[in-house]
This record gives C-alpha cells, structure tokens and sequence, in this order.
C-alpha cells in the first residue's frame, strides 16, 4: 500500500476518534444520578467582566455520590458562580455555605432516566453521522487517487478497509452508549 492510500486511512482514523473523543465528553454531561464535577462543565461565570469556565475559577469536588462543592479561589464571586449555575438550568440548586457553595444532586425519577437515555442516543446518533460523514469526504479522496496512477486493486483495498475502520467506530459509539444506558438506569 503505497503512501497516500495510508494517509487517507490515518486520516479516517483521526476523524473517526475525534468524533468518538467528542461523543464521551458530550455523555459526560449527562448525569446518572450520581454526581460529577463534568455535570458544571460548560458552565460559564462572569468572573470580573470576562466569561470564564467555572473550572478555572473554582476547585469542584465530590465528598460522596450525592453532593458537589464549588470552593472558588476568589471569595468574592460565590454569587456569580451562583448566579451561573442557576441560568444554567441542569436542574439542581447551589446552597451557599459560608466560603463553599454545595450542590445537592437529586436523585433521578424513572421518566427521568428515559429522557437522559434518548439523549445519550441523540448524541451516539450524531457522533455516527460524524463518523459516516467523516468516511464519505475521505472516500471520495480514495476515488482520485485512481487519477495519481493508484492500482484500481489497491483502491478497492483501501475503501475495504475503510468500510472496516467506519464499522469499527460505529461499533465503539454502540458500546459507549450501552455503558451509559446502564449507567443511567441503575438506581
């Protein structure tokens, strides 16, 4: 297999894991009834006049599955992040708490749970479409190579091959979605 037949492959490749990288960290926002620091993640604070992640302001911990606390390094912007959280609308209310803000995370109903599993499924659909997508632009790079004096068999090879990468991602997108289908689910 010559060099550009391997550079359209790596190509697919990095694409391909760069949708499946993107789909973990979109499932990562999806809580499952237990709390997680990425539950704030996109959260952003108007941290003196310039919007800022709440990660960048403020240490976020988990003492036990139930709770959250934000301890900002700066004492001053406890009502901003407040503030941030609430527009954010994920469901759950900062407590103020001397130099600490706790968030208790409510335990989630069965209709709930349904809604957060269709939306882990919106997300899997879309990383698949990605993924497609991402085979589709570097096959039709494979169709030119024929034009660069590629032998017709190899390129038959590398779409084969290509077929066998997309089916292999699409496979990972169906694993990690059952993964946080369990998790989502389990009480």
């Amino acid at each position: 297999m010559n060099d550009l037949s391997k550079a359209c492959l790596d190509e697919a490749r990095n694409s391909m894991h760069s949708a499946i990288n993107f789909l973990e960290k979109e499932l990562a926002k999806i809580r499952a009834g237990k709390a997680n620091p990425g539950m704030l993640d996109g959260v952003k604070i108007d941290y003196y006049g310039t919007p800022t992640d709440l990660s960048q302001a403020a240490n976020i911990n988990t003492p036990d599955p139930r709770s959250i606390i934000i301890q900002p390094w700066d004492k001053n912007i406890i009502g901003a992040i407040n503030k941030a959280i609430l527009d954010a609308n994920l469901g759950f209310t900062p407590r103020h708490e001397g130099d600490i803000l706790r968030i208790v995370v409510p335990p989630l109903t069965e209709e709930r749970r349904k809604e957060l599993c269709k939306a882990a499924k919106t997300e899997v659909e879309n990383s698949k479409v990605n993924i497609r997508n991402a085979r589709r632009n570097v096959m039709d790079k494979v169709k030119k190579l024929k034009d660069k004096s590629v032998p017709e068999d190899e390129v038959k090879q590398v779409e084969k091959e290509l077929q066998d990468i997309t089916d292999k991602f699409v496979a990972d997108c169906d694993k990690i979605l059952a993964t946080k289908e369990k998790e989502i689910m389990t009480v």
